[in-house]
């Protein structure tokens, strides 16, 4: 059944998605120009295709070699100082992914490119590493998953993940991993013992529990049901899993927050954080495309929500990121997680990783670990 505009925002009825106009399975519906490119494209339909649909995008991988993994982050909005990106782009296709616009660099669109035209780092575990045994390398705990998804579809071939993991279990490196992939679970044989140790944490991101809502949101992320299951794998084995309900969109998910908290905690999660859609450069117009094709009766009301909560424009960072919620919903929507969680007994910050624990093995043992 549709959600109209004038329905409860409380009401769980599932939501009804318009099928996809540009292209089956994929999140994006054009390829909008980026940022840096001389000339924008618009697509327009010259009447020579005869209505039928066009045909799949095949997702192509270019394999990078860069010279370094870890990627030091100096921001005041995160709560880590380095991380690692096995893979440019996400085959995930979210509508809303705040990566998108890292496309543009490479001279690629934030749109359909974002997710087709991927970039792996076949190296990533040999480069993770040669730094970690640099004796000028001080540890501390890596963040992977905060850019693009490292368990994304293209994971079951590559396995970068977990020859990384492998890497940082040597070295007793603390890592955590975000992700909305339930593949997380083929590498709970390495995430398990480095739990028990205290240098290893997971979250499960999960946006809703309608699975039609995911599809179209998300298309090729796994479905909500097999991420609730994953948590459960995860606690199962005693790895520490948390819960990341984001991105809240008011006037599309919102109503969902509680329901959510509470099938994680079901599930096992221990701990749960969130956050409100933010729509940077690029992303806002594929967001936007993506939400008047799917769900043109919604789109007017969920953009006003994401302007109000941001002064005025579809993204500010000085209110999105703002240390205290400046706008109503903003509030709402902080009392309503703060009061649930409680109420559900999930913490509100993940466990603390012990990167004491770090060592060098022995050059010797180094070779030896290369055969």
């Amino acid at each position: 059944m549709t959600r109209t505009a004038g329905s409860s925002p409380s009401s769980n009825r599932p939501l009804e998605a318009r099928p996809p106009t540009r292209a089956k399975g994929r999140g994006a519906r054009s390829n909008i120009s980026g940022r840096y490119e001389t000339f924008s494209r618009i697509e327009t339909d010259d009447g020579w295709d005869g209505g039928d649909d066009l045909p799949a995008l095949k997702t192509e991988i270019t394999n990078e070699t860069p010279r370094t993994i870890i990627n030091y982050v100096a921001s005041p909005f995160v709560g880590f100082d380095r991380s690692i990106n096995p893979y440019r782009g996400c085959e995930h296709g979210c509508s809303y992914c705040f990566a998108r616009p890292t496309h543009a660099y490479y001279g690629l669109s934030a749109g359909l490119d974002f997710e087709t035209k991927l970039f792996a780092k076949p190296n990533a575990a040999a480069l993770l590493d040669r730094e970690l045994s640099s004796k000028s390398y001080r540890p501390r705990h890596i963040a992977i998953g905060t850019n693009t998804d490292p368990y994304q579809p293209i994971e079951r071939k590559f396995e970068l993940m977990r020859a990384i993991l492998s890497v940082l279990a040597k070295y007793n490196h603390p890592v955590s991993v975000l992700t909305k992939s339930a593949l997380i679970t083929r590498d709970i044989d390495l995430l398990a013992p480095m739990a028990k140790a205290g240098i290893a944490k997971a979250m499960l991101s999960l946006t809703t529990l309608d699975p039609k809502l995911a599809r179209a949101m998300e298309p090729r992320a796994a479905t909500p049901a097999r991420r609730l299951a994953a948590i459960r794998s995860l606690s199962d084995a005693g790895v520490a899993v948390g819960v990341m309900t984001a991105p809240i969109i008011p006037g599309l998910n919102d109503h969902e927050l509680e329901d959510i908290l509470s099938a994680s905690k079901d599930a096992g999660a221990a701990w749960a954080g969130y956050t409100i859609i933010r729509l940077p450069l690029e992303v806002s117009g594929v967001f936007r495309e993506w939400l008047e094709g799917a769900y043109p009766d919604r789109a007017g009301k969920v953009l006003r929500h994401i302007r109000e909560m941001n002064g005025g424009r579809d993204y500010d960072v000085e209110w999105s990121r703002a240390k205290a919620p400046r706008s109503v919903m903003s509030r709402l929507i902080r009392q309503r997680f703060d009061r649930a969680t409680a109420r559900y007994g999930l913490a509100g910050d993940a466990p603390k990783l012990d990167p004491s624990l770090f060592r060098r093995p022995t050059e010797e043992n180094r070779q030896l670990s290369f055969f």
